[in-house]
Parts: structure tokens; C-alpha cells; sequence
């Protein structure tokens, strides 16, 4: 019935994993309400959305209140990437508290629940492998990825004091690495980087000697943890560990890349950048236990889905 259609906000919703998301919600019947500045997001990514009487794009930035009435808020706003989050770190900072901010306000003002999209980089560079959610991490607060690891680590310290001393009902989401299509051809991210300079027939760039492994995660299969985790009880906060466990290096991933792309490209080493973590890699049992998720799509399925996407920038 159309009286029963949940009104969801999506901040950050013209972004990739944002634009996913709108499009899984709209499927399931509900009004959605995307929120987006523009800044890594665009308008491409939910063009094929603005047709649905049940969907509106909004331009704002999230550091500025907003007034809606609404059911459930998904916060995913905020640059996600180094080349994106270290352009204006300051603006990244704000972005990540001050948004949190006003949308605890507004989840506050209209009773809505309100999940934070976190992220694996509260981790640090890890001293735990693989990272459970009782890791408190290992983070440089003064160094050049600071402004979002911290940034976001504060997110969570607003969404846990607004749910202690507001009784807000709040989800918090770690996201590991994520790929698929729609990410931002030029955002610097090892997937996007590599699939890029293979088509290209470019040197493929590895930072160090390759071996520091990071684990992917395709993007249906962390917008299924991400509304798996908003439709748990009040009881149910978080954090948990949204990302796939299986781990590669560097070296591996850019094999496979030239081996999927049938790229003549070579690889090249370059120096690893300021606290560029060694490790990362998730530990989901708390996602399996409690939401019953884990991720069914391998890297190789993954990557040959998202290659023709960004064969479109060639």
C-alpha cells in the first residue's frame, strides 16, 4: 500500500556505493530521498533513477542541517578515497563530524533510524589480522589520511553518545574495500587505478613490493550487508565488519587485472605513501552471526563485472 512506503534519506546517494544502494531501496518500494553535492558523486550514477515518481535527488552538503521528515537515514556521505579525501582534508573532517552531527539531529527531531557508513581505515595500519570490531585500531591522528580516519572513528563516537544519551536507534557499518561499477575512474583506489592504466596499456603502478594484501568487496554484495543491517532491531548498533575476507596482494590483483583486460601493460614499484596500512582484511563472523551475510560474488566474477564499465572512459 502506498501509505506504507518507508521515506528514506541517502546522503551521499549519487556516489558509487550511494547510487547502489538508492537503486536496491527503490526496488524494494520505498520513497527515496538522495542527498549529494557532487563532489565525488555525479549525476550519471542515478540518471536512470530521476524516471521513478518515487525518487528525488537533492544538491546539499551535508555539513549544512536539513529538515525532512523521514524514516531511516543511510549516511554515506564523504569522500572515500585519498586523492578525493586528502584534496581538502579540512572540508573531509567536516564533512564526516558535522554531518554526522546534523544527521543525528535530524534522527533525533523525527524518531528515524540512522546508519553511519564507516569504514575499515578506523583500523589504522593494523596490528590485528584479520581486524575484529573490539579492535581499537592503530591510528596516526596527525598524519596525511588522518582527516578521515579520525573523522570517521569521531562519527562513531557522535552515533554511540547520541544512542547512549538520546536512546537514537543507530547502525554502524566498517566497510572494507568495496569495487564495482560507477566507482570514479580517476579516485586513486588500487581497482579503479589498475583496471584504468591495464586498458590503457599504461605501466600498472604498485606502491612498495606488492605485498601488502587488501580485501575486495563487489559492491551487491555490501549494499545487501548495509540493508541487512538497517532492518536488525533496536538492540542491534554495530559495529560490524561489512567486507569480503578473501585477501591478495598487490601483485595479485594487478595480475589478474592484466589477465581479465588481455593488457600488454607491465608493472612498475613505486614508494609506499605515508602510513599506507600492510594489512587489512575483515572479520565477519560478527556479520554472519548476527545478519546472516557474507559476500557470494569471488574477485575474478567481480572484476570482469566492473572492467566494461570502465572501458566507457577510454
Amino acid at each position: 500500500m502506498p501509505g506504507l512506503r518507508k521515506r528514506v534519506l541517502v546522503t551521499g546517494g549519487a556516489g558509487f556505493i550511494g547510487s547502489h544502494l538508492c537503486e536496491r531501496l527503490l526496488a524494494a518500494g520505498n520513497d527515496v530521498l538522495c542527498v549529494d553535492n557532487f563532489f565525488t558523486g555525479t549525476r550519471d550514477n542515478v540518471l536512470p533513477l530521476l524516471q521513478n515518481p518515487h525518487f528525488e535527488l537533492m544538491r546539499h552538503d551535508v555539513t549544512f542541517p536539513l529538515y525532512l521528515e523521514i524514516d531511516e537515514i543511510y549516511n554515506l556521505a564523504c569522500p572515500a578515497s585519498p586523492v578525493h579525501y586528502q584534496f581538502d582534508p579540512v572540508q573531509t573532517t567536516k564533512v564526516s563530524v558535522h554531518g554526522a552531527i546534523n544527521m543525528l539531529g535530524l534522527a533525533k527531531r523525527v524518531k528515524a533510524k540512522v546508519l553511519q557508513a564507516s569504514t575499515s581505515e578506523v583500523y589504522g595500519d593494523p596490528a590485528v589480522h584479520p581486524q575484529p570490531e573490539e579492535y581499537w585500531g592503530n591510528v596516526n591522528p596527525i598524519g596525511p589520511r588522518a582527516c578521515y580516519d579520525e573523522g570517521k572513528r569521531c562519527a562513531e563516537t557522535l552515533f554511540f553518545d547520541y544512542h547512549r544519551q538520546h536512546k537514537l536507534e543507530i547502525k554502524v557499518a566498517r566497510i572494507f574495500n568495496t569495487y564495482g561499477p560507477r566507482m570514479h575512474p580517476n579516485d586513486g583506489r588500487v581497482v579503479s587505478n589498475f583496471i584504468m592504466q591495464a586498458l590503457k596499456g599504461e605501466p600498472i603502478t604498485i606502491y612498495g613490493d606488492g605485498s601488502q594484501t587488501r580485501s575486495f568487496c563487489y559492491v551487491d554484495d555490501l549494499v545487501e550487508g548495509l540493508l541487512r543491517l538497517m532492518a536488525t532491531g533496536p538492540d542491534i548498533t554495530g559495529p560490524i565488519n561489512i567486507g569480503n575476507p578473501g585477501e591478495f596482494t598487490m601483485l595479485e590483483l594487478a595480475e589478474k587485472v592484466i589477465r581479465l583486460t588481455g593488457s600488454s601493460s607491465r608493472i612498475v614499484h613505486l614508494p609506499l605513501p605515508q602510513d599506507d596500512p600492510r594489512q587489512r582484511r575483515p572479520d565477519i563472523t560478527r556479520a554472519k552471526n548476527v545478519l546472516g551475510w557474507q559476500p557470494t560474488i569471488p574477485l575474478e566474477e567481480g572484476l570482469a563485472r566492473a572492467i566494461p564499465y570502465f572501458r566507457g572512459f577510454i
